[in-house]
C-alpha cells in the first residue's frame, strides 16, 4: 500500500491544481457579486451597481463602445447577449463578397482566424511541441563536444528546455489520466448498480472490491468528494479532468497532431500574411468567449439571464484560440482587425508559456496603441510570479534594448526535469528525488527593477483575479501575479455567466477577471468618450480599491507566505467602477 499512498497524494495534487482553490468553492454566492460593493454589500466587488445607482443614475452614455473579444468563439445568439453583439454594417449577410473591402467576406460578427471553407481548427499543439518539432531535427543528436555558434547554442538551450517540460507535462498527464478513468468507471459502475444516475458516497462505501487499486480509487473519491462538497461536483470535475487529459494526451502534446494546413491553408511561414480564415466566430467550442462576453456587457435591460458590467457596449468576437495554444500570426491578426473595425478595447483572456515570433505580434500592440486602443490582458491561472516566469503576450516588447539587457543579465539554464524511475521502482514513493517538489524549483535570482523599465506597450493592463471576501485569501489561490507585471486584480472566482445554447455558469480563472476590467473601461469610455486610451487606463489604476492587510499565497517553492498586495501587483489594489466614474469626472476636456 505504500505506492498507493504516495501516489494517492500525487494524484490529489493534480486534481487540486485543475479544480481547487483556497477559498470556500462550496460558498453560494449572489450571481452578481462581482458588480457588488464591499461596504454596502459584503462582497468584494467592484461597486458597478452601486455606480449605477448613485453616479449614473439621470445620465446617459454618449458612445456605444465596442469591445473586441478575442477569444476560442461566441455563441452570438445568446439570449443575454444577442441585443449586444457587435455587427459589420458595412457587410451584406451571406452574399459572399466582401462588401466593405476590408480583406474578410461577410465578415457580419467578427472573423475566425483559424479556419477556412474546409471547415475549423478546434484542437492545436501546445508551444513548446510545436518548437520542439521544429528544433529537433537540427539538435536531437547534438553531443556536449559539438561545436555551435552563439545563435546556435541559444536555439539548442531552447530546445533543451522544451523538452524537459515537454516531458514533465507528458510523464503528469499520461500517469494520472488512467487513475480519472478508473474513478470515472467506479462511479458510473456504483450507480448502475444502485439505480442511479450518481452513487452516494455510502454506495461507494458499499461497493466491494478485490485489489489494492480499488481501495485507492476509494479513498480518492472520498477523499475529492469531502473537498468538493459534493460527490456529484466531484463526479463533474472528474468528467472536465477526463476530458481535458484526453486533449492533452491526444492533441497538445501529440507531436503528430498538426491539422494546421488541412484546416485553416494559410501560408503559416508568412507572418505578415492577411486575410486567410473565415467568418464561423461561433466555432466548435464556444463556452469560454461566451462567458468572457457576457461579463463584458451581458443586457443588463432585458430582465433575464445576468448583467454585465458595462451598458452600451457592442461585442466584436474573434476567433484566434483553439484547444490549445494560440499562435502569434493569429493574435497579431486578430488585434489588427479588432482596431481596422472600430474596437477601442480588446480582450484578450489567453496566454501561454512559449513566444513562437513575438515579434509580429509586438508590432500589431504597437499598431492599436498608435490607434488609441486598450488591450487588456489575462495575467494566467498558474499561481506563478511572471515578473519571473515567461508568460505571453506580454507588454514588454522585444526591443534592441531588452535583448542587450538579455545578453548582460544571462540567468543560468533551468534544471532539466528527468524522467521518473519506472513504476515498478516507485516503492520509495514521496522519498524518492524525482518525487520531491522542491528538486523541481530552481532558486529564483533577486529581480532587478530595471528589467521593467524597458521599453513595453502603455496601452496595456494585466488583471489577476481577486475572490469574493477581504481576507487573507484575497489572491485567487490560482491566480498569477507580478509586482511589476501585474497591474490590477478584479474578481475571478465563482463568476457567473452566459455560456452557449442560452444556459449560464460559474467558472474561475483570470479569463473572468480581465473582461470585469474590459467591462470597466467600456463603461467609463462609454460616459466619457473624450477620454484616450492612456486617461482610461490611468483611471482604472488609481481608483483601485486599495488592500491594506497581508494576504496569503504559496510562493513558488510551495511555501504558504504573506504580503503585503502592493508586492502581487503595481497599483496594489481591486478595480472600482465607482471610484473610477468618480475619478473620470475630473478629467474634463
Amino acid at each position: 500500500m505504500k505506492f498507493f499512498r504516495s501516489f494517492l497524494i500525487v494524484v490529489l495534487s493534480f486534481i487540486a491544481v485543475q479544480f481547487v482553490a483556497a477559498q470556500d468553492k462550496n460558498v453560494i454566492l449572489p450571481p452578481n457579486w462581482f458588480n457588488l460593493d464591499l461596504k454596502s454589500d459584503g462582497y468584494f466587488g467592484i461597486s458597478t451597481e452601486k455606480a449605477y445607482q448613485e453616479l449614473l443614475k439621470n445620465k446617459q452614455p454618449k458612445q456605444k463602445i465596442i469591445v473586441a473579444v478575442i477569444d476560442g468563439g461566441t455563441d452570438v445568439h445568446h439570449e443575454d447577449l444577442k441585443d449586444v453583439i457587435w455587427t459589420n454594417k458595412g457587410e451584406v449577410v451571406g452574399n459572399g463578397i466582401d462588401d466593405d473591402k476590408n480583406g474578410y467576406i461577410d465578415d457580419v460578427y467578427g472573423w475566425n482566424f483559424i479556419g477556412s471553407k474546409n471547415g475549423n481548427l478546434h484542437y492545436d499543439n501546445l508551444e513548446l511541441v510545436r518548437i520542439k518539432r521544429y528544433l529537433e531535427p537540427k539538435y536531437k543528436s547534438t553531443l556536449p563536444s559539438t561545436k555551435l555558434d552563439s545563435a546556435e547554442k541559444e536555439e539548442y538551450k531552447l530546445y533543451r528546455r522544451v523538452v524537459s517540460d515537454f516531458g514533465k507535462k507528458y510523464q503528469e498527464a499520461s500517469e494520472v489520466y488512467p487513475i480519472y478513468i478508473a474513478i470515472k468507471k467506479m462511479i458510473d459502475s456504483v450507480a448502475v448498480l444502485n439505480k442511479k444516475t450518481i452513487p452516494s458516497l455510502e454506495d461507494i462505501d458499499r461497493f466491494k472490491t478485490d485489489d489494492e487499486f480499488d481501495d485507492f480509487i476509494k479513498k480518492v473519491i472520498r477523499k475529492g468528494s469531502k473537498e468538493d462538497g459534493s460527490i456529484e461536483k466531484f463526479y463533474q470535475n472528474i468528467a472536465k479532468g477526463n476530458k481535458e487529459l484526453n486533449q492533452t494526451l491526444n492533441y497538445n502534446l501529440n507531436e503528430k497532431y498538426d491539422m494546421r494546413a488541412e484546416l485553416v491553408g494559410d501560408d503559416y511561414s508568412n507572418s505578415s500574411e492577411r486575410g486567410y480564415g473565415n467568418n464561423d466566430v461561433i466555432g466548435p467550442d464556444a463556452e469560454h468567449g461566451t462567458h468572457v462576453s457576457g461579463i463584458i456587457g451581458a443586457n443588463r435591460k432585458n430582465n433575464i439571464g445576468i448583467m454585465g458590467v458595462a451598458d452600451n457596449v457592442s461585442i466584436m468576437s474573434i476567433r484566434v484560440v483553439p484547444a490549445g495554444d494560440e499562435r502569434d500570426k493569429d493574435v497579431a491578426n486578430g488585434i489588427r482587425y479588432a482596431v481596422d473595425n472600430g474596437a477601442k478595447i480588446i480582450n484578450m483572456s489567453f496566454g501561454k508559456a512559449y513566444k513562437w515570433d513575438k515579434k509580429v505580434v509586438d508590432e500589431a500592440v504597437k499598431y492599436a496603441e498608435s490607434k488609441g486602443v486598450l488591450l487588456i490582458h489575462a495575467a494566467g491561472n498558474d499561481n506563478e510570479n511572471i515578473d519571473v516566469v515567461e508568460n505571453y503576450p506580454t507588454k514588454f516588447y522585444d526591443s534592441s534594448e531588452a535583448k542587450e539587457y538579455a545578453q548582460k543579465h544571462k540567468k543560468p539554464e533551468d534544471k532539466l526535469f528527468m524522467p521518473l524511475i519506472q513504476r515498478d521502482n516507485m516503492q520509495q514513493g514521496a522519498n524518492h528525488p524525482y518525487m520531491r517538489k522542491q528538486d523541481m524549483i530552481n532558486k529564483e535570482p533577486a529581480l532587478d527593477s530595471a528589467k521593467f523599465k524597458l521599453p513595453r506597450a502603455q496601452n496595456w493592463i494585466e488583471v489577476g483575479a481577486s475572490s469574493y471576501k477581504d481576507d487573507d485569501n484575497l489572491k485567487a489561490s490560482f491566480s498569477n501575479y507580478g509586482k511589476y507585471t501585474v497591474d490590477v486584480f478584479a474578481p475571478g472566482f465563482k463568476i457567473n455567466s452566459t455560456v452557449p445554447g442560452n444556459k449560464y455558469d460559474e467558472f474561475d480563472g483570470t479569463s473572468m477577471a480581465a473582461p470585469v476590467v474590459s467591462g470597466l473601461a467600456a463603461l467609463i469610455w462609454s460616459y466619457y468618450p473624450h477620454l484616450t486610451a492612456l486617461e482610461i487606463k490611468d483611471i482604472i489604476m488609481k481608483s483601485v480599491t486599495k488592500v491594506n492587510h497581508k494576504i496569503k499565497y504559496k510562493n513558488e517553492q510551495d511555501e504558504t507566505i504573506r504580503v503585503n498586495f502592493s508586492d502581487l501587483c503595481v497599483s496594489g489594489g481591486i478595480v472600482n467602477a465607482y471610484n473610477a466614474l468618480k475619478l473620470a469626472e475630473q478629467y474634463k476636456k
